[in-house]
């Protein structure tokens, strides 16, 4: 995909300034803008939009088709991109606040950890020449093979990209997500050197299949529609496929911060709403709804055993911390787990350490939060049910420390923790 207009963003892309915020929000991600009725199909050349994507699920982006093959993206942050077919040429009179981007897509800079799944469910993989994300931070094995024999490069993260690779290796397009927007002087660069910013902003859906549906945007962008298409109604099948009856069963989500602090998702979160999908009930759905911070909350020990030591289900978030891998070490993080419901029957899970890196399965994952609350393991594929033997360690995928690791997957992760409060359509500013 090439560049044809070098022009910067309009201001509607840009992160908003908030010198009040405070420190620990700050640390759970940038303060990203959805802008009110972000949808405009006027180009400024006086075409008229032909059709446009009929979207299911997502709220945050927008399709519209024009003659020619061309289509216009709208996303819900106000950035507007023209999609040019090969050959075809810009038309004249664009409207400046948009970036031309010319099929096929090709040489992305690969900043947005959770977007691989969806270019690897359209087989698309291999337009990435330049990662963001060190080699052993992906849980995707394809990845880590392609840098292993070089052909993707690792170009430094979001915040420090190695300016002189990316241009050596002729970056036709950055890809982010929204942590970029906590280092806008990169965005700023990456656009001087004639290079592209496209915000990923699928983390905004507060429907988990609107996080599924932005493979039809990549669809549009890598020109296989129908493929996209078939993806998302894959996912929908998973969903569908499960009883409309609720299950009864309370479920507990969570995870053991460094500090021995437990940390649950805020209700409204994807995941909470992934639980409800499954048929359950999410065990902190009093606590207060998720604002303009991270959609995680910690709790004091006293807090979380008076609401989830009845739950009749507990799955821990591995993907943050990865040193649980049986009953045993889970007892080890705190003893008084034994007292629980979940872990007097054996209803207690583990999600496997990619979950975050597969929004595009995640209809399978809410498919597999409906078996756990229904005790079976048949058919499990995103989730462990943990046992007292403790399981050999998982393999290694590199020298980092795990306190390296958590680090990492907490700063990349936050974007990936970031559906608050309710519809993205809204004008509000929220923490990705």
């Amino acid at each position: 995909m090439a560049l044809l207009v070098s022009c910067a963003p309009g201001a509607a892309q840009r992160p908003s300034s908030d010198s009040a915020q405070s420190q620990d929000a700050e640390q759970a991600g940038p303060h990203t803008t959805l802008v009110s009725d972000f949808h405009n199909a006027d180009l400024g050349c006086g075409w008229q939009p032909t059709g446009s994507l009929e979207l299911r699920h997502a709220h945050c982006f927008t399709v519209d088709y024009f003659d020619g093959g061309y289509a216009l993206i709208c996303t819900a942050d106000g950035s507007r991109y023209l999609v040019v077919p090969p050959k075809s040429e810009v038309p004249d009179g664009l409207a400046p606040d948009i970036v031309a981007l010319r099929q096929p897509l090709s040489d992305v800079y690969l900043a947005a950890s959770d977007t691989l799944c969806l270019l690897e469910a359209l087989g698309a993989e291999d337009v990435v020449s330049v990662s963001g994300i060190e080699r052993d931070d992906w849980y995707s094995e394809r990845m880590q093979q392609a840098m292993d024999q070089g052909r993707v490069a690792y170009g430094g993260k979001y915040r420090t990209p190695d300016y002189e690779l990316l241009l050596g290796k002729g970056v036709l397009l950055a890809l982010e997500s929204t942590m970029i927007n906590h280092a806008p002087t990169v965005r700023d660069k990456l656009v001087e050197l004639g290079i592209p910013v496209f915000v990923e902003l699928s983390s905004y859906e507060d429907d988990p299949l609107g996080r599924v549906e932005w493979v039809r945007l990549y669809g549009v962008l890598l020109n296989k529609d129908e493929q996209a298409a078939q993806v998302l109604e894959q996912q929908e099948r998973q969903v569908e496929a499960i009883s409309t009856q609720p299950t009864g069963k309370r479920m507990a989500f969570f995870y053991f911060n460094a500090s021995g602090t437990p940390v649950v998702r805020k209700p409204g979160d994807y995941v909470t709403k992934m639980i409800q999908m499954a048929g359950g009930t999410y065990a902190f759905d009093e606590l207060e709804q998720a604002a303009a911070g991270s959609s995680t909350t910690t709790l004091t020990m006293e807090q979380f055993y008076a609401t989830a030591k009845d739950a009749d289900v507990l799955v821990y978030n591995t993907s943050i911390d990865e040193d649980v891998r049986s009953l045993d070490d889970l007892l080890q993080k705190n003893g008084l787990l034994a007292d629980f419901k979940a872990v007097q029957s054996g209803d207690v899970w583990v999600t496997e350490h990619n979950m975050y890196q597969q929004m595009v399965e995640s209809g399978s994952i809410i498919a597999d939060f409906n078996h756990a609350l229904k005790g079976t393991d048949e058919g499990v594929t995103h989730l462990q049910r943990l046992t007292t033997a403790v399981r050999a360690p998982a393999p290694s995928t590199g020298p980092q420390s795990a306190t390296r690791k958590v680090s990492e997957r907490s700063e990349r992760g936050a974007d990936c923790q970031s559906v608050e409060g309710t519809g993205a359509r809204a004008a509000t500013t929220r923490v990705a």
